[in-house]
């Protein structure tokens, strides 16, 4: 039995739901911290990439996933870890005007629980979308569920945002606990009882090694090339990830709920670019897999140069730009995660789990290590140089990762893997 496309779009509410809970602890509490707290860049950075970092796990999740089963309890699990994590660290932003050491303690902490509980959830729901999916449908669920966690975290940060003004501690935490605990609800209804009805996978290799696994998985040219592609491309990706909001609000005078809607500005482009590759290439017929990566690259090379000039000009607007942005990184996005559905399941059987935590893996190291890199080198810059000049530095270096993920992209992203999106998104 495989999954219908009801199913498929119940799993993607969980999407949904990581990613309303992780833009809070990307965006909104990354913004408080080095706006309203004054802490430097470089701390918010490195809780994210803390979080990111223990995304190594994903590999062990999703080999776990192939072998044993019981994915909903991960998945549920994962979720509910990242909802208290996010709790946790916003309590931590509340109490760092009081006591400084404590809240650092208590936000590496929360970061463990995040990263962990992103690590549990997402991967062993990929995982069972990848084995649970036709691979004629696998495309078209990877786009599906992507777009419902853009608009997940478009209207979260929306919603946030305007409840979020004026500002205090109180009002945040309440504001998070209430979307921690819709998130943990949501998903328990959605993935509830889907595993058991496609039954359990096999158990033969139940105490196969991790690192057995990824060395099977890793000797696949194509696996490891596309490895590869997804780290750089997504280092690019995360490279403003920490630092778009407080640039906005250093350089423009946001105030925390603008920054907060900003990111769900950004986020809009993001669906709507997701959308533009779905429609051209299920019914329009138009363009590969490649071309629409290749294209989302050079466009958000092209955006994140906008963003930087536009804090060059007096009466400078933001908000097109960061809409621009937003938009072709969905173009990329989609593109690449098409990519990675239908080559999931290319390769030795038994392995889609491990492949997608391999994967999976990279990109959360990736992130980590963009994010970080981004926020240090702005911190870095802001010593000799005008804020606005300082963060249009490091988005021009950003620019020049896009252009060189693009130039990669078209000896590694298969143009052939399109075929598969056009059929099964016509309502195949």
């Amino acid at each position: 039995m495989t999954l219908g496309w009801g199913q498929i779009v119940r799993l993607g509410l969980v999407q949904l739901c990581i990613g309303s809970v992780v833009v809070l602890t990307t965006s909104t509490l990354n913004r408080l911290m080095v706006v309203e707290l004054a802490l430097p860049a470089i701390l918010p950075g490195a809780l994210v990439a803390l979080h990111y970092a223990l995304q190594m796990s994903r590999p062990a999740f999703g080999l776990r996933s192939d072998t044993k089963g019981n994915r909903t309890a991960f998945i549920i699990g994962g979720m509910a870890a990242l909802g208290l994590g996010t709790f946790l660290a916003a309590l931590a932003v509340a109490i760092y005007p009081l006591a400084g050491w404590q809240a650092l303690a208590l936000s590496v902490f929360a970061y463990v629980l995040i990263g962990f509980g992103v690590g549990a959830s997402g991967t062993s729901l990929l995982a069972l979308l990848a084995s649970g999916t036709d691979p004629r449908r696998r495309a078209a669920a990877a786009t599906i569920t992507w777009l419902m966690m853009i608009f997940g975290i478009a209207v979260t940060a929306g919603v946030v945002g305007s409840l979020l003004d004026p500002y205090s501690p109180v009002r945040l935490l309440w504001i998070v606990a209430a979307v921690a605990l819709i998130a943990v609800t949501v998903t328990t209804a959605a993935v509830w009882g889907i595993e058991r009805k496609l039954g359990a996978p096999a158990t033969e290799e139940a105490s196969v090694r991790l690192i057995d696994g990824l060395r099977e998985v890793w000797a696949e040219p194509q696996a490891r090339r596309f490895t590869l592609f997804i780290f750089l491309s997504m280092t690019a990706y995360f490279l403003q990830e920490l630092i778009l909001e407080p640039y906005a609000g250093l350089v423009f005078g946001f105030t925390a709920g603008e920054t907060t809607k900003l990111t769900s500005v950004q986020h809009q482009g993001v669906f709507l670019g997701m959308a533009t590759v779905g429609l051209a290439l299920s019914g329009l017929k138009i363009g590969t897999l490649r071309g629409w990566v290749v294209a989302g690259c050079l466009g958000s090379a092209a955006a994140i140069a906008g963003v930087a000039a536009m804090g060059q000009v007096e009466g400078g607007r933001i908000l097109p730009a960061v809409w621009a942005l937003g938009y072709f990184n969905g173009v990329f996005a989609v593109s690449a995660v098409g990519a990675m559905m239908s080559l999931a399941g290319e390769g030795r059987s038994a392995r889609e789990g491990t492949r997608m935590g391999l994967w999976g893996a990279a990109q959360g190291i990736a992130a980590g290590f963009g994010g970080l890199l981004g926020a240090g080198a702005a911190d870095v810059m802001r010593l000799v140089l005008p804020d606005a000049t300082a963060f249009g530095v490091v988005f021009g270096a950003q620019a020049l990762l896009f252009i060189v993920a693009a130039m990669m992209a078209t000896g590694t992203v298969a143009a052939r893997g399109a075929a598969r999106v056009p059929t099964v998104m016509a309502g195949e």
